[in-house]
């Protein structure tokens, strides 16, 4: 692609300026920005905050901007979608709570759902009514999602659903979740699992917050427990719910990986602060983390212009989400090194109110494992784009009730 805008581009990123212009204004550049809702002073105030900005998205016509306009969205490409991103993210806004409803589980019902389920949630995600969270991950069943237990019995019209998630991010304060519970136990493990859309207000669900290392609790563990969803609640086919939570996994590694985009201006004026840009050896690392920026930027490039040919993300989405991975990890690392004994400092007591140590440094974890690990996106690399074989196994021929647990 030619990384030039066109005149059509810059002309799209004016108008997008100036959309954001009517409701906000530019955040100094490199300064830190806090979009964790359980660091703020008041989380549900920033949750309410978030809502209202989704809702004046929607009111003006700047929500689900890729999303086909029978649904509510604008049918842009994802070229045009990401120069917004871009633009948004400068601006003093409240974001962050809607990257599962909008990102995720919105797309996945554009694909997989039936009209009413479409007709239902669509709007209502746009407008930010809906905080949603993902049912997905067990105490057993994480990298290797498949192997979940959490079951679903049917009951005349309702499903009967028993079982544990765990890092469910934000279930203590959302509407909805996207949940995945296994009804056949007799055939392998990928082919009996299916997607429901459960409403998190529903008798039977316990969610219990997870202090995290950053003193924040935005992950948690869901206990289900004869929780009833009505048939019609059903993402897609029965027992063909794990076709669905790979169009929301696919979405989700396109998310994380098209994040933090001007963090390397923040990381310059810590160094800039500490009076170490001239120090030659940070001066190199500087380099290192500017060329990383810009390797993702250009990834991303790649993945936007792909969705302005129609075409799904594919395995190159595991590439962008490596390519974040190992960023984060050597940033959390260089900024540490930057405050020297100021890193172990804590809230109040630490520059820019502790950012560094918990945003970059603690909260690099959220990223790098969210999706899927840096070691699961190599495996998809390994097998789907340079087509070695598959690990052994015999966990996909074999009824899952059969498998060792």
């Amino acid at each position: 692609m030619d990384f030039d805008e066109t005149p059509e581009e810059a002309a799209w990123r004016a108008e997008c300026r100036a959309f954001l212009d009517q409701h906000s204004t530019v955040k100094a550049a490199g300064a830190p920005r806090n979009t964790m809702s359980t660091l703020s002073d008041d989380e549900h105030a920033h949750v309410q905050r978030c809502r209202d900005w989704q809702r004046t998205k929607a009111e003006n016509g700047w929500a689900g901007l890729t999303w086909p306009e029978e649904f509510g969205g604008r049918g842009l490409t994802g070229l045009q979608q990401g120069i917004f991103l871009e633009e948004e993210h400068k601006y003093d806004l409240a974001v962050g709570m809607f990257a599962q409803a909008i990102g995720m589980v919105g797309p996945s019902i554009v694909v997989h759902g039936t009209e009413e389920q479409k007709k239902q949630f669509l709007p209502s995600i746009l407008r930010g009514e809906q905080v949603w969270c993902q049912l997905f991950s067990e105490p057993n069943a994480g990298s290797d999602l498949a192997a979940l237990r959490t079951k679903a019995e049917l009951d005349g019209d309702e499903w009967v659903i028993t079982g544990q998630k765990v890092w469910t991010s934000s279930a203590h304060v959302a509407d909805w979740g996207m949940l995945l519970a296994r009804t056949d136990w007799d055939a392998p493990k990928h082919r009996g699992i299916t997607y429901f859309l459960v409403d998190m207000r529903s008798p039977g669900i316990d969610v219990r917050p997870l202090v995290q290392a950053t003193g924040g609790a935005e992950f948690n563990e869901v206990f289900l427990e004869e929780v009833r969803i009505p048939k019609e609640n059903v993402l897609g086919e029965v027992n063909g719910g794990w076709a669905v939570a790979m169009t929301t996994l696919t979405s989700e590694r396109a998310d994380i990986g098209a994040g933090h985009g001007d963090g390397f201006a923040g990381v310059l004026r810590l160094a800039q602060q500490y009076g170490r840009v001239n120090d030659p050896v940070v001066r190199q690392e500087l380099m290192k983390l500017y060329t990383s920026y810009q390797i993702s930027k250009y990834i991303g490039f790649r993945t936007r212009t792909a969705a302005s040919k129609g075409i799904a993300p594919g395995p190159e989405v595991s590439t962008m989400k490596i390519a974040i991975s190992d960023r984060l990890a050597f940033q959390g690392d260089l900024v540490e090194s930057l405050m020297g004994a100021d890193g172990m400092l804590w809230g109040s007591d630490a520059i820019d109110d502790g950012y560094w140590q918990t945003m970059v440094f603690m909260g690099q974890w959220m990223a790098r494992i969210g999706g899927g690990t840096e070691d699961v996106q190599r495996n998809i690399v390994g097998e789907r784009v340079l087509g070695l074989p598959r690990e052994p196994s015999n966990d996909r021929t074999t009824p899952f009730r059969e498998l060792p647990h």
